[in-house]
């Protein structure tokens, strides 16, 4: 037979589940993204707290420690049937708020809980005319409360979880629909055993469906089931309360997500832009040759021409003959300084001739110029490669050396160009003075030579890196694959020409 004096002990653990239920819901309701879940849980909560209160305090009533007991032991049993009633009008108002689909169904629901505390009030009215006797009219008022709130509050909170279980399912979350799918059942047994069989009284059909009937049945007291069925319940509820923080991290990642996606985006956006620059750059470079070659230079060619046919005209003007040499011979200088303004713009050899004999004959000018020993390398066969690689690892080249010129102080450059598997390398090493990595690119210093080297790098999927320090020289060196070489950098691409 079952131990009598294991009672109270079932009271705290049944009362314990429902208070911790309630304790974690009040704690974790406002993480919801759900406000329908979010709204209905709040209920559930005050049935947890208030449930729980209830079972401690018929706990310290059936073990006589209550304060005043036997003065006031009407006023405490009128307040253990109030906290017993609220607390399954609150189990009704969860149950009725998850079968609501929407806002205005949500408060139509509340009509649920006031429908069942009329009914009950009228109920304990009709009864207490009914039955004499204190502890008659208080057994059967608790009967009525539990055939009337409790087994339907039950039952319309198993509902409303099988219906959570659904929208669990719907969102992708089915472990959490597995959750509130075994809550369902324990509120389930919870009402149609925990509050079917309650004590004996002559309220049909508990003078026949009770307590001491189920204790025969069974071995041991109803109030074992309750506190089963609401220890599972308070688990599985616990645990789909923690599809919050899954839904929450969710919410995380897509945000997360969408700011990346925005971040590729504009960074997309920002190398097209980019792109679209230096193409322009470079059909500008072109059309200011072309227009520099056809028109200019011709115009020079024409005027050294006709100084020098007057000079012949004017062979007996000793004077006039040495002015006119002066000047033909500022035009000679003016047209070779156009033709090196021209191929600074736009080497013809890159198109014609290919990169190695671009590179070799930049060196050689710039040799002409300045006092700068410049050797060129090439590794690997020369392959074809995309213009726009070309152009780009000829721009870094310029950029590097007009960067040693002005900066470096060196004697020698060397240059090699290396055609590898997979990308095109160019090498650039002077023995020059050399600068501080960490101090050339700052908000009081930018460095924009080699931010536009980093940039047009980049563009193609290169890769630029710069090594240097003070009295040791600098090597400039860039990689950029074949293979991803957008035609939209080129300069002669349909882009360009716009």
């Amino acid at each position: 037979m079952f131990n009598e004096s294991a009672i109270p002990l079932i009271f705290f653990l049944y009362g314990l589940a429902f208070f911790s239920m309630g304790l974690a819901i009040t704690l974790e309701v406002g993480r919801g993204m759900d406000a329908g879940l979010r709204h209905a849980l709040r209920p559930l909560a005050g049935f947890g707290l208030l449930h729980g209160i209830h079972e401690w305090l018929e706990m310290f009533l059936s073990l006589q420690i209550v304060p005043l007991q036997v003065s006031a032991g009407l006023a405490w049993e009128g307040l253990r049937l109030a906290i017993l009633a609220f607390s399954f009008l609150s189990l009704g108002a969860f149950g009725a708020s998850l079968l609501s689909p929407t806002d205005r169904w949500r408060r139509v629901s509340l009509l649920v809980p006031l429908i069942q505390a009329a009914i009950w009030g009228f109920g304990l009215l009709a009864l207490r005319g009914r039955y004499s006797g204190e502890d008659v009219l208080w057994t059967v008022a608790d009967v009525w409360t539990r055939y009337v709130l409790g087994l339907p509050s039950a039952l319309i909170a198993c509902a409303g979880l099988i219906a959570q279980q659904r929208a669990f399912r719907q969102a992708g979350l089915a472990q959490f629909g597995r959750d509130s799918l075994w809550a369902a059942v324990a509120f389930a047994w919870y009402g149609l055993i925990g509050q079917t069989f309650s004590r004996a009284s002559p309220l049909f059909p508990s003078n026949v469906i009770n307590q001491e009937l189920f204790q025969s049945l069974f071995g041991i007291p109803v109030q074992v089931v309750r506190a089963g069925t609401a220890v599972v319940a308070a688990l599985f509820v616990m645990r789909f309360l923690r599809s919050f923080e899954v839904e929450t991290q969710r919410q995380i990642a897509v945000l997360q997500s969408a700011r990346l996606e925005e971040s590729q985006r504009r960074e997309a956006l920002r190398g097209e832009l980019l792109r679209r620059v230096v193409a322009a750059q470079e059909a500008e470079r072109q059309r200011i040759a072309r227009e520099l070659h056809d028109e200019t230079g011709q115009a020079l060619t024409a005027i050294g021409l006709g100084l020098r046919g007057i000079s012949t005209t004017l062979a007996n003007d000793e004077k006039g003959v040495k002015n006119l040499r002066q000047l033909e011979t500022l035009a000679a200088r003016s047209l070779d300084e156009l033709q090196r303004l021209i191929s600074d713009l736009r080497p013809s050899h890159l198109d014609d001739l290919g990169l190695p004999a671009a590179l070799r004959w930049y060196a050689g000018e710039i040799q002409n110029r300045v006092p700068l020993e410049i050797a060129v390398q090439v590794r690997g066969e020369e392959r074809q490669i995309p213009s726009v690689v070309k152009t780009t690892v000829f721009r870094v080249a310029q950029e590097a050396l007009n960067n040693v010129i002005k900066h470096a102080r060196a004697n020698k450059v060397n240059i090699r160009l290396d055609y590898a598997a997979e990308v095109v390398g160019l090498q650039v090493e002077d023995d020059g003075c050399g600068f501080d990595n960490n101090r050339i690119d700052t908000p009081e210093r930018r460095a924009w030579g080699l931010i536009g080297m980093e940039e047009r790098a980049s563009l193609l999927g290169g890769q630029l890196r710069v090594d240097s320090s003070p009295g040791a020289g600098t090597r400039v060196e860039v990689r950029i694959p074949y293979n991803q070489a957008p035609e939209a950098g080129d300069g002669n691409s349909p882009v360009a020409g716009r």
